[in-house]
């Protein structure tokens, strides 16, 4: 079984994963701070941006075909190849609906 190499930028955590493995649950093996809500590929807690390298994650329905080429559901993917992953950045989407929702969820005449 191959093992690659997932480096998380900015923060010195490395850790090492197979195909059969998601990398959550390698985090959580390796004690690392790595945040998560459903592990069901939903609700993008565990989103980290795709900076190099290849996963593979058919359960995460909460990104768009688009968005999974650069952001991986750390809860559902499994590495491709060696990874650099930047943890907390989530896709546009998501930052999109943080950025309407900023004034309490109300319409605005800019809407």
């Amino acid at each position: 079984m191959t093992e690659y190499t997932v480096e998380f930028v900015g923060t010195g955590e490395t850790i090492t994963c197979t195909e059969k493995q998601t990398i959550l649950s390698r985090c959580l093996e390796e004690g690392i701070a790595q945040e998560y809500s459903c592990r069901v590929g939903m609700c993008l807690a565990c989103s980290a941006e795709i900076l190099e390298g290849e996963v593979t994650q058919p359960a995460a329905r909460g990104l768009t075909e688009e968005e999974a080429e650069n952001y991986a559901l750390t809860c559902m993917a499994r590495p491709q190849s060696d990874l650099k992953l930047d943890r907390g950045k989530y896709p546009p989407s998501i930052e999109g609906d943080v950025d309407a929702n900023a004034d309490g969820g109300a319409a605005t005449a800019d809407d």
